[in-house]
């Protein structure tokens, strides 16, 4: 394909800045059509953006002659059934993260794009980003060494919404059991596998802390990568404090990073420091879907698809059970 004729279903928030605009900034990419449960939403954007076809539903999108590629960007709980129908009219597909709220569910869809011969990209995006290529580029230099551990803490207190008792689908227990973990943590956990290989073990247990939630707000988890690098981490979202911060611990050094922040990377070692302030795109998911289009057109192999998603659904589904 000359150029790749993106169809979405789904117009929320992610879809405004963040993903939408790049799939038709790419080159060789155009988004051609969106699809909404509510239509009306999908002519408002596709207004706002200049989007030439609106279907009244995602069956119709998927099966379209404008498009050559569907981006689902739905909730969690609507991904299997959306992706399925997408598989079967043989078109590559790219989902939001997380992939599934289930593992089960994530086995089928990898599953079924296999079958189709049809590759299944997942937005994990950070695997494209300049910073996180900055760090695996220092592993890969051995700057720090033999990696001997990872910790990653991340806090924050309750939103407004949340004290409300309002649920989006980061809070509901259909969309996700494991609350604000699953849509945060996935990100993180997703990147480690990416610097540091997959994760053969792991584990954790959850809570339940403040009343405003129905879903955990508390996560402690520990695991292994490959059969020496440790790692550990926890998560909570009623405490008083902002924080994010990962450290990689060497034989030789550290490095220290966010995973949702834009805060400078830094490399210790005994002789130097290093800081590097690496901005991020205005369109975050850009290197993602460009890396996408590269994959289409016979390019390299794009480094989120449903395979290294599947693991990182497994390790969430190991911590919350």
């Amino acid at each position: 394909m000359a150029q790749i004729k993106w169809g979405m279903i789904g117009c929320g928030d992610v879809t405004e800045l963040k993903s939408g605009p790049a799939f038709s900034l790419v080159p060789n990419s155009h988004l051609s059509a969106v699809a909404s449960r509510r239509p009306e939403t999908a002519h408002a954007y596709a207004k706002r953006h200049n989007i030439e076809h609106v279907y009244e539903t995602s069956e119709t999108l998927i099966n379209s002659k404008h498009v050559d590629a569907v981006y689902i960007a739905t909730p969690p709980s609507s991904h299997l059934d959306l992706a399925l129908l997408v598989a079967k009219a043989g078109k590559p597909c790219c989902v939001e993260k997380p992939i599934s709220p289930t593992l089960k569910d994530a086995q089928t869809m990898v599953e079924a794009f296999k079958d189709a011969d049809q590759p299944l990209f997942v937005a994990y995006y950070r695997r494209s980003l300049p910073r996180f290529l900055q760090i695996k580029t220092w592993l890969e230099e051995n700057q720090i060494g033999d990696i001997r551990h990872i910790h990653w803490s991340y806090t924050r207190p309750p939103s407004e919404t949340d004290l409300a008792g309002h649920q989006g689908w980061r809070t509901h227990p259909k969309d996700a059991p494991g609350g604000y973990f699953e849509d945060i943590a996935c990100h993180g956990l997703d990147v480690f596998d990416f610097l540091l290989g997959p994760i053969t073990i792991a584990s954790g247990f959850s809570a339940m802390q403040h009343t405003a939630f129905v879903v955990p707000d508390a996560v402690t988890a520990n695991w292994l990568h490959g059969t020496d690098i440790t790692g550990s981490g926890h998560w909570n979202f009623s405490c008083q404090d902002d924080a994010d911060m990962v450290t990689i611990s060497g034989s030789k050094g550290h490095i220290n990073f966010s995973i949702l922040g834009a805060e400078p990377v830094r490399l210790t070692t005994s002789s130097q420091t290093i800081e590097k302030d690496i901005l991020q795109p205005k369109h975050i998911q850009y290197p993602h879907v460009e890396n996408m289009v590269k994959h289409l057109t016979n390019g390299p192999e794009h480094p989120s698809l449903g395979a290294s998603a599947l693991r990182t659904a497994w390790v969430v589904d190991q911590i919350l059970n």
